[in-house]
């Protein structure tokens, strides 16, 4: 009797944490079959749903690293604002004017990452 003719394949592998896996055997349990088969099913007869995210466009991605940079600023600014308050070396309505302009400068930021695309 001639041989089956050899079919070459190759190994996939995933890591799942210990309750994720838990869980992972049990389904495959449950439709009678070993984890290799039902990874298999589920994955080539598109049992599964993939969600793919939307990735950021190069403009929104230039402005938030330039945000994440300016921030680092920002907060310095509102340390020193609320150091000078806390020394009483400035007026409460200077130091309300100081925080207005940084949420004033937050929003418009957050709007132009919202904007961006």
């Amino acid at each position: 009797m001639p041989r089956k003719p050899k079919v070459s394949t190759r190994t996939v592998s995933f890591r799942l944490t210990l309750s994720d896996y838990a869980a992972y055997l049990a389904k495959a349990r449950d439709a009678g079959v070993n984890p290799s088969q039902f990874f298999r099913d589920a994955v080539l007869t598109n049992k599964t749903q993939v969600i793919a995210r939307v990735q950021p466009s190069s403009d929104k991605r230039l402005l938030i690293y330039l945000f994440n940079k300016a921030s680092n600023n920002l907060n310095q600014l509102a340390h020193k604002a609320n150091a000078a308050e806390l020394a009483c070396t400035v007026t409460p309505a200077t130091y309300a004017k100081i925080l207005a302009e940084l949420q004033t400068l937050a929003n418009v930021m957050k709007e132009a990452i919202r904007d961006a695309d």
